[in-house]
């Protein structure tokens, strides 16, 4: 079965190269093409899935060498893939979800004539991510997290000629290098301190290495994590990132690629355990940015802002469970699976919805859609319920797990960060109660306006072919873009059940991820009841808000900090003046510094040497006399010299 692996990559690499290279003759079969491939890729990785249930716990764990890359002395890179427990769950997932996504797209891009070249980057996605998850060695998963960077970028800048997307995919491409700079860096330190890439040395041989050393690593893991799942620091990408295609965003920003630092985390669990100041960093880091996130999208009015506000959030809930230890681990996988059910079927939902209102994105305009887009509206609303934690679904059993370890963690540090799982969670409900109220309820507020104003142009040039600019005429969409989203919402209805009862999910990763019972303070149903009174809260409040009173067609002014989430809390303002307004003035004094000082040094040396050369020149006038002076003068200079040496 072990052959099989490198297929699951092979696949969608191949749609990739047939659709980018075939040339306009595939245009009309290219669409078919790629989603056949993501097909095969999922219907491979369900038959060795099948193959690794066979097996007892500890033999699930398939090799497959392909070659050596680069044999030189000491210095081995191999091309070889390791499929386990977590890379199989990640593997079903992205080949799963990617392919839903892939049928979806069918009907959502229908009308782009670049179709064929967006299948293309959709299935270079694939084969990436893929990559990234089956390698068996940190040097191999770093091509692949760089193929991933290169087909976001590509996707999210898909309608290039619109500048904001542009500018976005620039964007999130340059903050994913800083990110991509500590896995590099990360990768040298261990080479040098275990002499090997592969995971399975490199992880048993941790007890080996010294704390600060593998401190250092896990600090450079955490800033590769922080770029590539939109993590504060580097989180400023994702929001500007929605200017991509409606189901990238699904695919890239809510199953897959913001998962990789998840990932990437996860599997080195045995490096961070052994370095507990950087596994501090990553709870802090979590935690931070699950606030961070929620309390953005409760001010955007674009809805796929608003949900990439809740992705941000979201990973920072994985994150926080991963910092935790062999105590979250688990939970933060878990957390994963189910929230690639409901946040992809959430951004399909909001595709759905703008395929049915011109591409509009400002919720101000929608109002009262249940009624034109009833499965929409029902398979987001479950997504809706799943996301907040409403008992039953697939959020209430990852979500309450997580909240649980935080507490477990014990001590001030487990209060802290089990309050700000808490508080994520009361937000969460309040932005995402918001998001509903405004798209489906409420009195129809696109009527008798134009969706696209002259000075802002449409999000989504789809319309562009559809010839809608005037009043819109919500419409259910197509099956081919239903389908997907109705089998999303099972999962996000039904998959939290499936893992957490019976503790499934816990049996099946642990011989890879390790798990240990924590001491919590707080009992489980505590935490299940202070989240349930938390959700109502929230939810009441957004009620409160824009249930109960007109929604205005134009945002209110807002509070201090309302203003400031609407600008994503000023993180483009702090970049410019840190990093951009900071780097200019580093480089000006570096400019300064190379002109005055080396500059200086260089040129004064040869200005001496020069000056020095010139009055030796005019020793050399060509007059005998003045050779016959020097000479006796020389000689006189010798005779002194014998004279005074013969005398001591």
């Amino acid at each position: 079965m072990q052959n099989l692996i490198a297929l699951l990559v092979a696949a969608p690499l191949l749609g990739a190269a047939v659709l980018l290279c075939g040339g306009r003759r595939l245009d009309r079969s290219g669409h078919l093409i790629g989603t056949l491939l993501a097909a095969v890729s999922f219907v491979i990785g369900v038959v060795l899935f099948s193959d690794l249930l066979g097996r007892g716990a500890d033999d699930r764990t398939l090799n497959q060498h392909l070659f050596s890359w680069v044999p030189v002395g000491g210095f081995r890179a191999d091309i070889a893939f390791q499929l386990d427990q977590l890379s199989m769950t990640f593997v079903l997932l992205i080949s799963g979800v990617g392919t839903l996504i892939h049928i979806y797209s069918i009907g959502y891009m229908e009308h782009d004539e670049r179709r064929r070249r967006f299948f293309g980057y959709l299935n270079l996605f694939l084969a990436a991510m893929l990559l990234l998850v089956l390698a068996d060695n940190y040097l191999l998963l770093y091509v692949g997290w760089e193929g991933v960077g290169l087909a976001s970028y590509l996707l999210i800048g898909f309608w290039q000629h619109k500048p904001s997307a542009a500018t976005a995919a620039k964007k999130a491409f340059l903050v994913n290098r800083v990110g991509d700079l500590g896995l590099s860096i990360a990768i040298m330190l261990m080479f040098t301190t275990f002499g090997t890439f592969a995971f399975g040395p490199v992880l048993h041989s941790v007890g080996d290495a010294g704390e600060g050393r593998l401190t250092a690593i896990g600090l450079m893991l955490l800033l590769a994590a922080c770029g590539k799942s939109a993590q504060v620091p580097l989180q400023s990408w994702l929001g500007d990132a929605m200017e991509g295609p409606t189901p990238v965003s699904a695919l890239i920003h809510a199953a897959t690629m913001v998962t990789a630092g998840v990932y990437l985390i996860t599997r080195s669990g045995a490096l961070f355990n052994a370095a507990p100041t950087a596994q501090l960093a990553v709870t802090v880091v979590g935690a931070v940015t699950l606030l961070f996130g929620a309390i953005v999208g409760c001010a955007k009015d674009d809805i796929k802002k608003a949900l990439a506000g809740s992705t941000m959030s979201q990973i920072g809930y994985m994150v926080l469970a991963a910092g935790l230890g062999p105590i979250g681990y688990v939970f933060a996988i878990m957390h994963l699976v189910t929230h690639g059910f409901f946040k992809a079927g959430l951004f399909l939902g909001a595709g759905s919805v703008m395929h049915g209102m011109n591409d509009e994105v400002d919720m101000r305009r929608y109002g009262g859609l249940r009624k034109h887009m009833p499965v929409t509206f029902v398979t987001f609303g479950l997504g809706y319920l799943a996301i907040i934690g409403f008992p039953g679904l697939s959020g209430f059993f990852s979500k309450d797990k997580i909240i649980e370890a935080a507490f477990a963690k014990g001590g001030t540090e487990g209060w802290v960060l089990g309050g700000a799982a808490l508080l994520g969670a009361a937000i969460t409900a309040y932005y995402m109660t918001r998001v509903m109220i405004m798209t489906f309820f409420g009195a129809e507020r696109w009527r008798n306006a134009a969706t696209t104003s002259p000075d802002e142009p449409s999000a989504e040039p789809a319309a562009e072919h559809r010839g809608e600019h005037a009043e819109p005429h919500p419409h259910e969409s197509p099956r081919s873009m239903t389908i997907p989203m109705i089998v999303l919402a099972f999962g996000s209805v039904f998959a939290g059940a499936f893992f957490g009862i019976g503790d499934r999910f816990l049996r099946w990763l642990e011989p890879v991820t390790g798990h240990q019972e924590g001491n919590s303070p707080v009992g489980a149903a505590t935490v299940t009841i202070a989240t349930m009174v938390l959700l109502v809260v929230g939810a009441g409040i957004a009620y409160l808000q824009y249930g109960r009173r007109p929604v205005p067609a134009v945002a209110p002014r807002g509070s201090l900090l309302t203003r400031a989430a609407r600008r994503d809390l000023l993180q483009d303002d702090f970049n410019h003046v840190v990093l951009v307004r900071g780097g200019e003035h580093l480089t000006r004094s570096l400019v300064y510094v190379d002109h005055t000082l080396v500059d200086g040094v260089v040129n004064g040396t040869a200005a001496s040497f020069g000056g020095l050369s010139g009055r030796l020149r005019r020793l050399q006038n060509g007059y005998a006399r003045s050779y016959a002076v020097s000479m006796f003068g020389g000689a006189a200079l010798i005779v002194a010299a014998t004279l005074l040496m013969r005398a001591v």
